[in-house]
């Protein structure tokens, strides 16, 4: 793509700035561990909601996501519950203030506060480090793969997608792994604000340049609908009928039984907490367990209207004014024996719109910092476990502050290295979206659901259970790619959860219970609600003014309404965009009245604000 200077100039600028900030506050990150992972705990939860929201609002998602939106319509609205999206609602609700009260800088700190020091917690406390970097190096090829499609259509330079991505990821090490969360957080303010008058724009531009008229006569009977049946009940004619093909590859056909496999999926990987990324050090970054549930909420205000602003502006884009060209491009690629690559859409949509000069820079610019935090957010997370949890507890305990944010700086090389290695191996952002979602979460969920709620699990039950979860992760899905070609990921879901359990249960009951003390240290710190009979009894026959949480009906309550809260915070900007005006109407109305239902049920219950600093 050929951009004027300006829009050259413009880039350029951006990418000086963010690398300028990070480096600039780098100091203040080099303290200690505290200072480098958790920015100290004293940034407001405002402040690490955008930060977190940013991290999430990711190039890589969002070009799948505008797939999504052009090949399913408004019914693409339940395709992010595969991650799940609706965890934050459980965060939001419950799970944060849980997890801030453990005090801990890692997820897999927290291990010691539920299971102790014991062989078995060390097991399990090994095991979460092991998850941890798994997890990051997936994500990281994940984005590796997505700026690099995306880079090669809109920079000018004649290199493939992986030699982009290779570049671009060593950039943005740079600021990074010297300037830690600080770095993070703020150069995150920068990209949310660059990226919320970027998204808005867009959508303003497909509202004014394409008429309801225009966008009916193209899309198929359904699309309109955010309701479906067995199947999507919709099909596609004409001269994008091969899309068509692409959506009986997605293995979605029976959307009710996709649908209710990410239902189920999804809930339990809510109930099981924030994985051992971004999203957890947040919660673990905020001064006290009141600021832990605001900061999850301002994720959900912050993130979705200007996202889906942007997700439906270029989906409007490309299916009236590009129509030609896309299907032109599809076409040359199915003559050329090659399949059409859906997930360009996006960066297509932007290479051949006109949009004036100036605005293309920061349209671009904003795209660059979608991918920039949720790239930093995911580095940053990695180290922790590997410096915190490995060498400073097992192999150097004395080591000074110094030499330990070193150290973060040779893992967080290290981690991103890795993680392009296996960007290289990847061949679409689907492919590794649904290993994550459905076999790598398949592997974490039974673990954590019960460390949460079952006083008997023990860090032996943790242990084999999440580590029979990582090796099925590891190998179901090529089994059942050999025996089964073609099948969605998500489905491997079941079985690899199923032998999660086993792990969990024959690791537990092979094994002796933790030390009361430790688990009634835990019962009395973070006062969860679940199956904590025994515990409770005794917490309670040694201190009677101790109130156990009897807040499970209300939480639930508020988990249902605010779900429909967040969903409808995806559907008003898409119907804004695509002119729906019934359904701006009904979504504005759901909007106002759950908002007043969450005010009386969950804000006015949130814990007081008083300090629970490390």
């Amino acid at each position: 793509m050929d951009l004027p200077v300006l829009d050259l100039c413009i880039i350029a600028a951006y990418l000086g700035a963010t690398i300028l900030l990070g480096l600039w506050v780098s100091k203040r990150a080099s303290r200690d561990l505290d200072s480098y992972f958790l920015g100290g705990k004293t940034i407001p939860w405002y402040i690490l909601g955008i930060s977190n929201a940013s991290g999430q609002f990711d190039i890589t998602g969002t070009m799948l996501l505008v797939y999504w939106c052009f090949a399913y319509g408004l019914k693409s609205v339940w395709f992010p519950w595969v991650w799940p999206t609706f965890n934050q609602i459980f965060l939001m609700m419950y799970l944060a203030t849980w997890l801030r009260r453990s005090n801990v800088l890692t997820g897999a700190e927290w291990i010691q506060t539920r299971f102790g020091r014991g062989r078995g917690a060390n097991l399990a406390h090994i095991s979460v480090v092991v998850f941890a970097l798994i997890t990051v190096v997936g994500f990281v090829a994940y984005e590796f793969k997505g700026i690099g499609k995306f880079a090669q259509i809109m920079l000018p330079w004649d290199l493939s997608p992986n030699t982009y991505a290779l570049i671009i990821l060593s950039v943005t090490s740079i600021y990074v792994v010297k300037g830690g969360m600080r770095s993070v957080v703020l150069t995150e303010l920068l990209q949310f604000s660059l990226m919320t008058v970027v998204s808005i724009t867009v959508g303003i531009i497909a509202i004014a340049t394409v008429s309801p008229e225009a966008i009916d006569a193209v899309v198929p009977e359904g699309w309109r609908s955010l309701w479906f049946g067995w199947t999507m009940n919709m099909k596609w004619t004409g001269p994008f009928e091969m899309i068509q093909v692409k959506m009986a590859e997605d293995g979605m056909s029976l959307f009710s039984i996709f649908f209710g496999l990410m239902v189920c999926k999804g809930v339990l990987a809510s109930m099981a907490g924030p994985s051992p990324n971004y999203d957890m050090q947040r919660v673990l970054a905020t001064r006290n367990q009141r600021e832990a549930s605001l900061m999850s909420a301002t994720v959900n205000v912050v993130l979705y209207f200007p996202r889906y602003m942007l997700i439906a502006g270029l989906t409007v884009l490309a299916l009236v004014p590009l129509r030609e060209t896309l299907v032109q491009m599809w076409s040359a690629a199915v003559q050329a024996g090659d399949k059409p690559d859906f997930e360009k859409i996006l960066p297509i949509v932007i290479q051949n719109t006109v949009i004036p000069t100036g605005l293309t820079g920061l349209l671009l610019a904003g795209l660059l910092a979608a991918f920039m935090s949720t790239f930093a957010a995911t580095v940053n997370a990695g180290p922790a476990y590997v410096v915190n949890d490995i060498y400073k507890r097992f192999l150097n305990p004395n080591a000074s502050n110094k030499v330990q944010v070193r150290m973060s700086y040779v893992v967080s090389v290290l981690v991103v290295g890795v993680g392009i290695l296996f960007g290289y191996q990847a061949e679409n952002i689907l492919g590794v979206t649904m290993w994550i979602v459905g076999g790598l979460y398949g592997g974490y969920v039974a673990a954590n659901v019960l460390r949460w709620h079952w006083w008997r699990f023990n860090g032996y039950g943790f242990f084999w259970g999440l580590i029979t979860g990582i090796v099925g992760a590891l190998f179901v899905p090529s089994v059942v790619q050999r025996l089964w070609p073609g099948t969605n990921a998500l489905y491997t879901f079941p079985p690899i959860f199923v032998l999660s359990v086993v792990g969990c249960l024959l690791g537990t009951l092979l094994s002796k219970p933790e030390d009361d003390e430790v688990l009634k240290s835990f019962y009395r710190t973070v006062r969860p609600w679940g199956f904590w009979g025994p515990i409770r009894e005794k917490v309670i026959a040694e201190d009677p003014s101790f109130r156990p949480n009897r807040d499970f009906g209300r939480d639930v309550f508020n988990i249902v309404v605010g779900t429909i809260w967040q969903t409808t915070l995806v559907v008003l900007p898409i119907c804004l965009v695509i002119r729906e005006s019934q359904g701006v109407v009904i979504a504005l109305a759901v909007l106002a009245v759950t908002s007043v239902v969450l005010k009386k049920s969950w804000y006015d219950h949130l814990p007081p604000g008083e300090p629970t600093t490390r």
